[in-house]
């Protein structure tokens, strides 16, 4: 190996940042080797340097636009998050020329079309491995592992907070504000949680996925977006008792009519594999039409493990600054074959429910329910009635119904309908399953 150094400009220091800087340092000689020549940190941008962090001879720079800046610099990791500075970081980087390796989900479901025309412009490449799932290579195992397959649909856990809090819910019987309490104090969730458990990251991920499986352009606007916060206690149980696990997916599916894309509280049979993902692990089911179903399961956050994927794009860059020929198209198709297939409003997609109507204890209830069930089509799967209990001074009860599959604008008129009658109290909740088939 008697070609210089590739040198590597590093943006943020925080825990993903220093976990690539480690990964790159203690593991130079095998990248070195896999590479064909030396990966070299060069320049790194923060605010500060912790006490914890030691990063040698390396040049700091307390201005991150300095390393894109930085003529020497032939790699460039946007590692700041966020959307607009790191827009502006990223793009002057390929003005300069730089190839880009970013774990930044938000920045490219949002602006990674105009970010990727950028990089055709400048010839140069960007890579995203670690925006989804952490460690789990998902990305490279759809855009390349998977290339020779039509994708019918994947269903990922993709995000860990919320993943967490629905097995501590299940497992501990604890409620949800309670155990998001706990996520913040252990780190999982940020003091404003909005982003994890109202679906909004896993949104940005599943933008990703669904462009490279589908081959369409990012269309993080249209994806449709339920968090978690609704879900209660009692509808684990229920589902429970059902043969079921309420997980939060993200799901996209390609239909005669259109492309799903969506992330919401979801039921699943307990014997199907991601059913059984708990705590904070992630895990990605594709079903394609050659291989079939396949699964990919690990770490989904967490220094070492996203670095693992930083790293991993770095060696790809690399080596494609040696043969520059066999570059991967960045949304796995070439760009002049991306679809215009529309995604689909939440209201046309067609799923099953399940639905907890309460209501008060009185004759013809149950009845009345399923009569209007019967007036829009939907057939009943499974019902429970359980037992009253005292609420507000008065007998409910709690009517559990598992439908077959129905249009979501059929069944909103429907739970609208059973809402308005005068025995029932309260919304119903609705939760859409999946038999991920």
């Amino acid at each position: 190996m008697n070609l210089d150094p590739i040198k590597i400009g590093i943006c943020g220091l925080g825990t993903v940042g220093y976990g690539s800087y480690t990964v790159l340092e203690n593991n130079k000689a095998e990248i070195a080797r896999r590479v064909g020549r030396e990966l070299l940190v060069s320049h790194i941008g923060t605010r500060s340097i912790k006490a914890h962090q030691d990063v040698g001879n390396t040049r700091v720079s307390n201005d991150v636009f300095a390393v894109v800046d930085d003529p020497e610099v032939d790699i460039v990791l946007e590692l700041i998050g966020g959307y607009d500075v790191a827009r502006e970081l990223v793009l002057k980087a390929i003005a300069n020329g730089k190839h880009v390796v970013t774990a930044n989900k938000a920045l490219i479901a949002v602006h990674g079309n105009e970010i990727f025309a950028a990089a055709r412009q400048h010839n140069v490449v960007v890579d995203y491995e670690a925006a989804v799932a952490g460690g789990i290579p998902i990305i490279k195992a759809i855009r390349e592992g998977l290339a020779a397959n039509e994708i019918e649909w994947l269903a990922g856990i993709i995000n860990g907070t919320g993943n967490f809090i629905l097995t501590e819910m299940r497992e501990k019987g604890r409620e949800f504000s309670d155990v998001l309490k706990q996520a913040q104090e252990l780190g999982y969730a940020e003091a404003d949680p909005t982003f994890d458990v109202e679906g909004i990251d896993a949104a940005h991920k599943l933008t990703i996925l669904a462009s490279i499986a589908f081959g369409i352009p990012l269309q993080f606007d249209k994806a449709y977006t339920e968090g978690i916060s609704g879900i209660t206690i009692e509808d684990i149980r229920y589902a429970d008792e059902l043969g079921y696990r309420i997980k939060h997916l993200g799901i996209a599916r390609k239909t005669d009519n259109g492309i799903e894309l969506r992330v919401h509280p979801t039921l699943i049979a307990e014997d199907k594999l991601i059913a059984n993902v708990n705590g904070v692990m992630n895990a990605v089911m594709v079903q394609s039409d050659a291989v079939g179903p396949t699964m990919y399961y690990g770490a989904g956050a967490g220094a070492l493990p996203t670095a693992s994927a930083v790293v991993a794009d770095v060696i790809d860059v690399a080596r494609s600054i040696n043969s520059p020929e066999n570059s991967v198209p960045a949304l796995a198709f070439q760009d002049d074959s991306l679809s215009d297939i529309p995604v689909l409003p939440i209201e046309a997609i067609t799923s099953s429910y399940y639905l907890r109507v309460q209501a008060r204890d009185k004759a013809g209830v149950l009845s009345d329910i399923t009569e209007i069930l019967g007036d829009f089509d939907i057939n009943i799967e499974a019902v429970i009635q359980k037992e009253p209990r005292v609420h507000d001074e008065e007998q409910v009860l709690s009517v559990i119904i598992l439908t077959d599959e129905i249009r979501e604008s059929i069944m909103n008129e429907a739970i609208l309908k059973i809402e308005n009658l005068d025995a029932v109290s309260g919304p119903v909740s609705h939760i859409r399953m999946d038999r991920l088939e």
